[in-house]
């Protein structure tokens, strides 16, 4: 029986210095409708077994295994006293693809890997103990900021659309099935036709899924996949193959011109998950606001050491492409909006947040659902990415406050996804410089509304 919370107040946790311990059934709720979903929606996460497969070599079983503890440290959030549904840092995926791509398929790709997970790791660790994330992501440039998140989005268009590329293997399934989850996700016209149908809206509270299982069929319809081939029992992910030939354990451990080499990667990374904190923040305040009755405290430095400490821990257990990120902002929007419907709908947002995970964790270990969704992963691994492409696109252009600052992401997202995000960074800077240095606000041409502090000084 959990604990019960004073209307108003805190939901009950043990202090332990800068987080707060909540355990299942003790401190919260165990939410069975969020825990049932997320059994579902674990077809998603693995995804990343088609990624670990192609860039890293792994066998099936060994990527399997880094899912599933990623799958485990995905409870530390609401563990240690962070109210969300962590993800991976999406947008940063196809870069780090294109950054591992530069070494040697074996341990000289996976000692990279490590070396910038571990670096990701540290560096978010250190930015939340100090408080000093915000801050430095505040002095970043607009036009650097929507360069590197426009790159993210081109490099993930990229990532399919090259010769002899994903779209090659599988093109009706992947035209079919993206075409019905952008009109799914981003048209104006399902958007305003789900509300009044109860059925609608239940799948688009469903997010990418729907379409991941239209690809079961899709794909052997039409030759593509074969189709799936059920299997019964729990799988069996091969953990000490992962320790002892895919970690430093069995590669070494990655020298210093490795972590050097990839810090530029390292920061572009950072750059994209901060906007998944700030996504965070208004989320649970938007939730915060309709259920009085929870006070919802979100912390980012906290969020920080958290999936700082995830990044870290993976480089050395299981190092992963989709690396550790502090959202998985669809799932957030949709267990924030049933938390909407009151205490009797969902008694804590942390216990549905931590029931939503501890289903996907559960699904990654039933044969049954991996067996059905193994055949088409490659078709969720294309979805995914050209899902996020379009994201990124849309937010870059939009992170881009002047005319200047659009042309500027536009020259950096180019060379990011060709070159990299050390000579992005670099030409960034440059350009950053040259265009920017002594200029004057009234001599900006605005690509949308200009900010207050222009209007009041105009």
């Amino acid at each position: 029986m959990s604990m019960k919370r004073v209307s108003g107040q805190e939901q009950p946790y043990f202090p332990a210095g800068p987080f707060k311990i909540r355990i299942p059934f003790v401190h919260y709720r165990f939410e069975w409708p969020d825990y049932l979903q997320g059994l579902l929606m674990c077809a998603v996460c693995l995804g990343a077994v088609p990624m670990l497969q192609e860039y890293l070599g792994m066998p099936f079983e060994v990527a399997m295994a880094v899912v599933v503890l990623n799958g485990i440290l995905y409870s530390a959030h609401v563990l240690l006293g962070d109210p969300v549904i962590p993800g991976w840092v999406t947008p940063a995926i196809p870069l780090l693809m294109l950054y591992v791509s530069n070494f040697a398929m074996g341990p000289e790709r996976m000692q990279a890997l490590i070396a910038f997970e571990l670096s990701l790791g540290i560096l978010a660790f250190l930015l939340g103990v100090t408080g000093l994330g915000k801050k430095i992501v505040s002095i970043i440039p607009n036009a650097m900021q929507a360069g590197i998140i426009l790159g993210s989005g081109i490099a993930a268009i990229m990532v399919i659309f090259k010769e002899g590329a994903r779209f090659d293997t599988f093109p009706i399934s992947i035209s079919i099935c993206i075409g019905l989850g952008f009109y799914l996700l981003f048209s104006n016209h399902f958007k305003s036709i789900q509300n009044n149908n109860k059925i609608l809206k239940f799948i688009a509270n469903l997010g990418i899924l729907p379409v991941v299982l239209l690809a079961v069929f899709i794909g052997p319809l039409f030759g593509e996949t074969p189709w799936p081939a059920i299997e019964w029992g729990i799988t069996r992910p091969a953990f000490g193959t992962l320790f002892s030939e895919w970690t430093f354990l069995g590669v070494g451990f990655p020298p210093l011109s490795m972590f050097i080499s990839g810090l530029p990667m390292v920061f572009s990374a950072y750059i994209i998950l901060f906007g998944d904190m700030i996504q965070s923040e208004a989320l649970l305040k938007d939730a915060g606001n309709a259920r009085p009755d929870e006070l919802i405290d979100y912390d980012p430095n906290r969020s920080h050491m958290i999936f700082g400490l995830r990044n870290m821990i993976m480089s050395i257990i299981g190092p992963d492409l989709t690396m550790c990120g502090p959202l998985w902002a669809a799932m957030q929007v949709v267990i924030c909006e049933r938390f909407k419907k009151g205490r009797e709908t969902m008694d804590s947002i942390n216990g549905g947040a931590a029931s939503f995970r501890f289903g996907t964790l559960t699904g990654y270990l039933l044969l049954p659902i991996v067996t059905l969704v193994k055949p088409i992963l490659g078709i969720a691994l294309a979805l995914t990415m050209l899902i996020q492409g379009f994201v990124s696109v849309k937010v870059g252009v939009l992170k881009a406050r002047t005319a200047n600052d659009l042309g500027i992401a536009g020259i950096i997202a180019a060379v990011l996804a060709t070159r990299g995000a050390a000579w992005g960074l670099a030409v960034g800077v440059g350009l950053c410089i040259l265009i920017n240095i002594g200029n004057k606000s009234e001599f900006d041409q605005f690509l949308f509304e200009e900010p207050e502090t222009i209007k009041k000084a105009s």
